[in-house]
């Protein structure tokens, strides 16, 4: 798997890396002075909003983080009031909530992003019913503190979090890193910046002036991957992960000359989806997809809608985008992945697919195991100067009817069938 790509780069960082770093350089810094008013006023605000946002989108899981965070803070503010977090029932409840955030932040990803079922909040409730009265009981005036809770293990510094906590809170990180290194989604991303300013904030005090804004920063990291996660699914195919059909029209609008388009499509893919079935169909667009999102000479790509791709390539011509495109066919022709006897939903196709009975683009046993390799057409047009942008894709379009009429598994360029050749087979 690779991590670091431009995608992975832009799910980690977009948009909750960004915020907490302008939180800490105008909160850490004193550039800006912030009054106690303001740092109340941005805290509801932002809650607010972050309720309001979850609840509109029906992030439920992100709806669930924001209620933590808040009942969280205030169980700190509530027990803390008149005697600050020094020692005593204050001192407890920052403890107990210290180590219960991050627990709360690993419980909830595994708690379904958009389920209707009314259990799924019965759970949560139940959960957070558990904590309080835990919080409640052990910041008792009077109760020894419970002794989890401050343990230590190892000499360190004095710091702002007891040792247990510290090791929830790298766990948790841990974990969500993990998760957000490995789904590349918006909601990973928002909730693991929101639980380093939560870090922060308890670093700071959990009920100060520092600390509460901090909490209020949490919140707006998550407000900010809801934003982002919607922008995500309007502009990126879930299934694929590449650009959808609406990010194509807008980058359609940004077209100058020169510019080359390439359309292509997957051989055989109903074939495929007929034998072995559609969750099989959607590993093979996955694969070609992983393929064609790394195509070089500044290509774009698009799955335009079932197994159809199109990628663009702004200030090129079809001669110089060739060889990248050979590439990128000669990649997938030689790539295939391993399928379990499961995944076949028969093995016998219909009479009106005997011309893939033997091999149904590709397929081949190994073992228990069947091995399924794919090989695409790419029909390429270009334009040269002032053009509609819809005469080239057509021509894209053409080229790529006769890519798949001459025999598939090659390139046409829309130059080439001008000249009435046969095709370009590369």
């Amino acid at each position: 798997m690779e991590f670091w790509t431009k995608r992975a780069i832009k799910a980690a960082f977009l948009p909750g890396g960004v915020i907490l770093l302008l939180a800490i350089s105008l909160l850490e810094s004193g550039w800006v002075p912030i009054s106690p008013a303001g740092v109340n006023f941005f805290y509801y605000s932002v809650f607010i909003a972050a309720t309001l946002l979850a609840w509109r989108f029906h992030t439920r899981r992100l709806l669930f983080c924001v209620m933590v965070l808040l009942l969280g803070h205030h169980a700190i503010q509530f027990f803390a009031e008149g005697r600050g977090i020094a020692d005593g029932p204050g001192q407890i409840a920052f403890e107990a909530v210290a180590v219960l955030i991050p627990i709360d932040f690993i419980l909830l990803t595994f708690f379904p992003e958009r389920s209707s079922e009314p259990r799924t909040l019965l759970w949560f409730l139940l959960l957070l019913f558990l904590e309080s009265v835990f919080v409640a009981a052990a910041a008792r005036p009077g109760q020894p503190p419970p002794a989890f809770l401050h343990f230590t293990l190892i000499s360190l510094h004095h710091s702002g979090l007891p040792q247990p906590a510290m090791l929830i809170f790298a766990g948790a990180i841990a974990f969500l890193l993990v998760r957000l290194l490995q789904f590349h989604k918006p909601t990973e991303s928002g909730m693991l910046w929101s639980l380093i300013a939560v870090w922060l904030g308890l670093q700071a005090g959990g009920a100060s002036r520092m600390g509460t804004a901090y909490f209020g920063v949490a919140a707006l990291a998550l407000a900010g991957s809801i934003v982002e996660n919607s922008y995500s699914l309007a502009y990126h195919d879930e299934l694929t992960g590449l650009s959808s059909r609406r990010a194509f029209n807008d980058a359609l609008l940004r077209l100058k000359p020169p510019y080359a388009i390439a359309a292509v499509d997957i051989d055989h893919f109903k074939s495929i989806n007929d034998a072995y079935g559609h969750d099989t169909g959607d590993q093979v667009l996955r694969l070609v997809a992983s393929k064609i999102a790394r195509v070089g000479g500044g290509g774009e790509a698009f799955r335009i809608g079932g197994e159809e791709f199109t990628i663009l390539f702004p200030g090129r011509t079809a001669k110089e985008v060739a060889d990248y495109l050979e590439l990128l066919r000669l990649n997938i022709e030689n790539c295939s992945f391993r399928m379990r006897s499961g995944d076949e939903r028969r093995k016998i196709p219909r009479d009106s697919d005997r011309r893939t009975k033997e091999n149904p683009r590709g397929a081949r046993q190994e073992g228990n195991s069947r091995m399924l390799s794919v090989t695409i057409s790419i029909g390429l047009a270009e334009c040269l100067r002032k053009s509609m942008v819809e005469e080239v894709i057509q021509l894209a379009d053409k080229a790529l009817y006769r890519a798949k009429q001459g025999g598939r598994n090659r390139i046409v360029t829309a130059a080439a069938m001008r000249r009435k050749s046969p095709g370009l087979r590369h």
